[in-house]
């Protein structure tokens, strides 16, 4: 399969926007999970929230109430909506 995600999306400030990322499927794979993750200055890496089925929508601390899953259904849909 195969991982779409826009070149760059643009946003305003204090505003939402959603961060779209579609996976689309080989027969007979399945989407068990998604994990977002955020780079910083020095290739810093922060993980920003898990989507997964079985056990839910996690997002670390310092992005909760800010980042919400966008997509509805099976994670093949991987959206995310940041909030302001």
């Amino acid at each position: 399969g195969r991982v779409e995600v826009p070149r760059s999306v643009t946003a305003v400030l204090g505003q939402d926007v959603v961060l779209p990322c579609r996976y689309r499927a080989q027969e007979q794979e399945q989407v068990v999970q998604v994990t977002w993750l955020k780079r910083g200055p020095g290739a810093v890496v922060a993980e920003v929230a898990v989507l997964n089925p079985q056990h839910g929508e996690h997002v670390q601390e310092p992005f909760a109430g800010r980042v919400l899953r966008h997509g509805h259904g099976d994670l093949e849909d991987g959206a995310i909506l940041l909030r302001n």
